[in-house]
């Protein structure tokens, strides 16, 4: 016989859940304001956003978003930071993977020492490897290349990927490993065809990781890139704002341009991110 909830406790709950949808719904909109107001100013002539930056534009100017196109050269941007983002993604996620299985999957000798190196690797500051970084590429005659950035952007970016997928391989039975050895899967076969279709929420997880710090990321792409040919999103869109300071529609597009493919990405790949999240979260 079911036990009735009594009203009081009822009202209590209601209450909470209010209160936690309240701070959710304003910590939605302190973080999702300053993009509709980046979106809504491109728009703008820059004589209009100079009189009102935050009311909504009288005609939307197109145009903005052509002149930031051309200006700031955006097609070798784009190009640029899709190659670098998208190679970078896959080498971090793929051998993270690996050294995920084996920590995860494998007992020796140097197992916990290794994972807590990796580990550590989480704790280094980017800023403090910067001039080490610059002096080591510049020897070996990587500075200006289509690689150049491909280098930091994996090791930096390896310690928490390997992190979470360990984290999340710990947790799968042995028994599948073994009926597959009894059915002759090598390792590698298991890693393949069982190991990682079992990851894939907690691989959705880092591939956004990934994706959006090697969008994003600035300071190794200003020391170690200086061809204009070479250049990624943001440190085109840095030159573009200190050269062009009094078109403030364009640079409001540029920004804007820059932003909307890592929204689209997330969005898409929203429910592998929660899944991932979630994961591990209810035993049975």
């Amino acid at each position: 016989m079911s036990r009735a909830i009594p009203l009081q406790t009822k009202k209590k709950w209601s209450i909470k859940r209010g209160l936690i949808y309240l701070v959710l719904s304003l910590f939605a909109i302190a973080n999702a304001y300053p993009i509709l107001w980046m979106m809504m100013n491109s728009f703008k002539s820059s004589k209009e956003f100079t009189v009102d930056q935050l009311g909504w534009p009288d005609q939307f100017v197109l145009d903005n978003y052509i002149n930031a196109w051309n200006t700031a050269n955006f097609g070798v941007l784009f190009g640029n930071s899709i190659y670098v983002t998208i190679v970078a993604t896959l080498l971090t996620v793929f051998m993270g993977a690996l050294a995920s299985y084996c920590l995860a999957r494998f007992s020796f000798k140097l197992n916990n020492i290794m994972h807590t190196y990796f580990v550590f690797g989480m704790l280094v500051p980017i800023h403090a490897t910067l001039v080490p970084m610059f002096i080591l590429m510049r020897d070996l005659g990587l500075l200006d290349t289509p690689v150049t950035l491909l280098f930091p952007y994996i090791a930096f970016h390896l310690p928490i990927t390997i992190f979470i997928l360990t984290s999340f391989m710990k947790a799968f039975p042995k028994d599948i490993e073994e009926s597959a050895v009894m059915d002759g899967c090598g390792l590698f076969r298991i890693f393949w065809s069982i190991i990682l279709p079992m990851s894939r929420p907690a691989i959705a997880t880092v591939v956004i990781l990934n994706l959006i710090y090697n969008w994003n990321e600035f300071s190794f792409a200003l020391v170690l890139i200086t061809d204009p040919m070479l250049k990624t999103l943001p440190l085109g869109l840095a030159s573009f704002a200190g050269q062009y300071t009094t078109d403030y529609g364009a640079q409001m597009a540029g920004l804007t341009l820059s932003v909307l493919p890592i929204i689209a990405f997330y969005l898409f790949m929203e429910r592998e991110i929660v899944r991932g999240m979630t994961a591990g979260a209810v035993k049975g």
